[in-house]
């Protein structure tokens, strides 16, 4: 992970070096997973320098103060902390002094949100008793935009065992607290989505061949989350992330992909976003929807129709595997795409 961070390779070898020489950072090693963990020196350094940016996570009982030893916790921590990384290079507030206290037990200070902010599970549960619903959760946190909540998840590199009953609790409660009370004047019911990370398109593969036969993976496919995204943990990961959060740059895109198309064509039982010359349907599937790429699939092997799915280069082979032989590809490269859009 260390390898994402901004600077080169050289640099952030020696400054981890001199924060081992400083006694600030420590290396520790145990069940074969080397893992950097702050002293008590830096924790008290930094809520000692930046109280209101650090505290809430350095102090007290919190599961970041008091590392725990066992596999399951630390590997749960590091895939927090790839969620965090993920958030800060795509332009998402992470930190606490830079996002409003939305989950704040006194309610929220805003009734709108500006600016992504990314909140972790543990942010989440500081509203109090309600938050006692989202409890067995694998949720990392929410990320909060204009676009929409997503609950946000990181599967690694491996399949994950969904608790089906706890996580319909995480959106109920959702719903209920951000889209009924606290920011209601911005955000609808079905402005809840979820956002999965994972560490390969091949894990998005397996997640869509697997789904239906494992219940471990049911869970993203059965219509609990109309859109369930699919995200890479790496440079194309958090450049979607970033457009995911900008609505009218997405808006933008959409424009220039449905040039020479007819419109989208509402209510028909078949996912699309427009309609080519021979009046077969076409799907924008670049953000990777895994829910609306299955229900697209199917519908078209159905109805033994073709049509077309428009994704980025790096995500088609996986598609090209899992789809029916009747649909067919258009890719946005996503080497000038990146360059025109984040120049």
């Amino acid at each position: 992970m260390l390898s994402r961070l901004p600077g080169g390779c050289s640099y952030k070898e020696s400054v981890i070096k001199a924060l081992k020489k400083e006694k600030l950072v420590r290396t520790f090693y145990r069940d074969r997973l080397r893992t950097y963990r702050l002293t008590a020196q830096a924790k008290a350094q930094l809520t000692a320098e930046r109280p209101d940016r650090f505290s809430f996570y350095l102090k007290g009982n919190s599961d970041t103060n008091l590392l725990k030893g066992e596999i399951t916790r630390r590997l749960r921590l590091y895939q927090i902390a790839v969620v965090y990384v993920n958030m800060k290079l795509a332009g998402v507030h992470i930190f606490r002094d830079c996002k409003p206290e939305v989950f704040s037990p006194s309610g929220s200070p805003v009734s709108c949100i500006e600016e992504p902010a990314f909140y972790s599970s543990r942010e989440v549960k500081d509203m109090g008793l309600e938050a006692v619903k989202i409890r067995g959760s694998r949720m990392a946190g929410v990320l909060l935009a204009p676009s929409g909540i997503f609950p946000v998840y990181n599967n690694g590199g491996a399949l994950a065992k969904w608790e089906n009953r706890s996580e319909l609790r995480v959106k109920a409660l959702i719903q209920m607290e951000l889209c009924q009370r606290r920011l209601h004047c911005q955000y609808q019911m079905n402005d809840v989505k979820a956002l999965l990370f994972g560490d390969s398109m091949e894990l998005a593969y397996q997640i869509l061949t697997n789904g239906k036969e494992k219940k471990q993976n049911y869970f993203i496919l059965d219509g609990n989350y109309e859109h369930f995204y699919y995200l890479t943990n790496n440079h194309c990961g958090e450049v979607l992330l970033r457009l995911l959060c900008n609505p009218s740059m997405t808006a933008e895109l959409n424009r220039i992909l449905a040039q020479g198309l007819g419109g989208p064509k509402s209510n028909w039982h078949i996912e699309n976003d427009a309609i080519d010359r021979n009046g077969e349907p076409v799907l924008f599937g670049y953000f990777f929807d895994l829910p609306r790429i299955a229900r697209f699939n199917a519908a078209l092997g159905l109805q033994e129709k073709g049509g077309t799915l428009v994704c980025f280069d790096f995500q088609c082979d996986v598609l090209r595997r899992y789809c029916n032989p009747t649909v067919r590809f258009q890719t946005i490269d996503f080497t000038k795409f990146n360059r025109r859009f984040f120049p």
